[in-house]
């Protein structure tokens, strides 16, 4: 590569990885190439390893070297998704202040590292990554992306270095349980790790981080060299995992009269030239049209390219990752497509409400009668929508007598409140957990922490739903205080998709949902402006606290799992509850403690079966 010229500027290329960070400073030539650059290298940097104030100071440390590029383009190993991309994007805009940025996982940087050599054929194109950890990314001429692997050590990593050397010891051990020899490999595992004895390696394997055992590879292959079959066994299965990846990677791509091309990186393949000739002779088997190359330019060239990409203020010549997400893995959900309705005007929920303008200087007394009295509003609000929240519980009962379950759908205070709900019913009604569930943008972590972006994917919404089966007889209710939470209407399309019903629980009476995909059922109640402007975790989340009560509690009583206003189908699982389960007993039958509490007993802790067995015998003193 030539020097560029002083004018071109500079462009920085970021690559993370689970064993190093490398960052390359280069400027672009007239031709589309780059020149020479500037290469650093500084230590591991997986996004799911690092908290934020390490991810900065991983960044700092770069900037010192490139203080002011013109373009940023991150390729790191445990982006996964949305929240994660603007989760690194704030931490850059705190680092390198108004600086144009794309940030992706590091097989999207591979492939457009891929891209700099390979010219554009028409073909499909599939990065099979083998290094510390593993993974296949491809991309179709037409833009459509796909995953396989990227689990992670413990969940997958099939092929990875991680993978091998786990394999390979393991194999030792069973090998030496049933021949009495210890293997080659065994070996030298012990030399590297120190051990004086086969047993010393579990506890090593005990503290082992998941580089630790990645390093063990070399010797993998190394031992095979010299002739261990147990060695030359692992390595044999490594070849097929990685083939078999490979070719499903490039499958779910589509069918392609032009081929596959294979492109080989990570240190697993790419250290070892005759382990590569093998997987690309096993693909070759199943994909005649394949080629198969090694990664001759460094990933994070790759991420280079995405810094033009930035600083240019193009976006991306193909879309964000769908199915290939690891919120998608479990169906291969299709994109939603501006999923989001219009609103007439601004939501109520984040208007100024005129009586709260002084809220700083009113008299603690006085903003208390203020927050009451609003809050006081919202139950005949509800009653105003009391047709369509009686058809909401019917479908409810409906679902849960054909085996269905009721899913709440929400982000922040939305989410947290269905979640919430859901937990309630197992000890209240003795429900089934899988019965009534909490979906909340951004995982259990979002049920304590705020998780940035999450509610704007719509996308992992979908995916969301996918991953849980959803089908016909199950009910699907989105809670939005806007209505336009694009985590919420992003899986109330897939619900629909799916064949569920589905419902929007939203404060705002503004929306403009098209006609051609509107939910089965809304409720868009009008609970005014907030007395904290836009803080929906007051008006609107009491509401919709008390709407759940409706939802699950009368379809509950419709079930017969209550009798009178008793709960006759609760679960005494603590003190508290066991007491009350008696308590029931003995008002529904009038027995006396000592028989309530037996008949409990026998009867495996249920009260509707004890009530039964005791109603035989003395009517309730509610009949007499």
């Amino acid at each position: 590569m030539a020097a560029a010229p002083d004018a071109s500027p500079l462009l920085l290329g970021i690559e993370c990885g689970g064993t190093r960070t490398v960052a390359i400073g280069a400027r672009s030539l007239p031709d589309g190439s780059f020149d020479e650059g500037t290469r650093h290298e500084s230590g591991p940097c997986n996004l799911r390893l690092v908290s934020d104030a390490e991810l900065e100071a991983r960044f700092r440390s770069i900037a010192e070297i490139f203080p002011n590029p013109a373009g940023i383009g991150v390729g790191m190993a445990g982006v996964r998704d949305l929240p994660d991309i603007h989760r690194v994007q704030s931490v850059l805009a705190r680092v390198w202040q108004g600086t144009p940025a794309e940030v992706d996982h590091d097989l999207e940087s591979a492939l457009a590292a891929a891209d700099l050599e390979l010219p554009d054929s028409g073909r499909h194109r599939v990065i099979l990554l083998s290094g510390t950890g593993s993974c296949c990314y491809g991309r179709s001429p037409s833009g459509r992306t796909a995953k396989v692997g990227g689990w992670g050590h413990l969940l997958g990593d099939r092929g990875s270095a991680y993978d091998v050397a786990h394999r390979a010891l393991r194999a030792a051990a069973h090998h030496l349980d049933h021949s009495g020899v210890w293997t080659r490999f065994g070996q030298r595992a012990l030399r590297l790790t120190e051990g004086n004895a086969p047993n010393d390696l579990i506890a090593w394997m005990q503290s082992a981080s998941k580089t630790d055992v990645a390093r063990l590879t070399p010797e993998v292959f190394a031992a095979a060299d010299e002739g261990d079959p147990v060695a030359r066994k692992v390595l044999t299965e490594t070849v097929a995992i990685l083939a078999e990846d490979a070719v499903a990677c490039s499958r779910k791509l589509g069918s392609n009269r032009h081929g596959t091309d294979i492109v080989l990186a990570g240190s697993v393949v790419l250290r070892q030239p005759a382990f590569s000739r093998r997987i690309a002779l096993a693909i070759r088997r199943q994909l005649p049209r394949s080629t198969t190359r090694p990664l001759t330019h460094e990933s994070a060239w790759g991420a280079v390219v995405m810094a033009r990409r930035a600083a240019s203020r193009q976006p991306a010549s193909h879309p964000a990752p769908d199915s290939s997400s690891s919120q998608t893995r479990a169906s291969q959900t299709k994109p939603v497509q501006d999923p989001i309705p219009a609103s007439r005007s601004l939501s109520p929920t984040e208007q100024s409400h005129p009586g709260s303008m002084n809220l700083d200087r009113l008299p603690v007394a006085k903003a208390i009668d203020l927050m009451l009295s609003e809050d006081a509003r919202i139950p005949a609000v509800i009653a105003a929508h009391r047709a369509a929240i009686t058809r909401l519980i019917l479908r409810v009962e409906r679902a849960f007598r054909s085996g269905g379950r009721l899913i709440y759908v929400g982000a922040g205070t939305s989410g947290r409140l269905g979640v919430l709900d859901a937990s309630e019913c197992p000890p209240t009604f003795k429900t089934p957990p899988e019965s009534v569930q909490g979906i909340i943008a951004g995982g259990v972590h979002a049920l304590h922490s705020a998780v940035e972006g999450a509610e704007d994917d719509s996308d992992a919404g979908a995916a969301a739903l996918a991953a849980r089966g959803i089908g016909p007889n199950d009910v699907v209710l989105g809670i939005a205080a806007s209505g336009r939470t694009p985590f919420v209407w992003g899986a109330l399309h897939e619900a629909r998709r799916r064949k569920a019903f589905t419902a929007l629980l939203c404060f705002n009476p503004h929306l403009q949902i098209r006609r051609k995909d509107p939910p089965d059922l809304l409720l868009a109640l009008e609970t005014g402006p907030e007395i904290l402007t836009g803080s929906t975790r007051l008006k609107a989340g009491t509401a919709t606290k008390l709407v759940l009560n409706l939802v699950t509690t009368l379809a509950m009583v419709r079930l017969g799992k209550v009798i009178g206003n008793l709960m006759v189908d609760l679960n005494p699982s603590n003190v508290k509850l066991r007491d009350r389960a008696a308590r029931i007993v003995i008002e529904l039958t009038g027995a006396s403690r000592a028989e309530a509490e037996k008949a409990i007993a026998h009867s495996n802790g249920s009260v509707k079966d004890a009530v039964a067995a005791l109603g035989r015998r003395r009517s309730s003193p509610r009949t007499r």
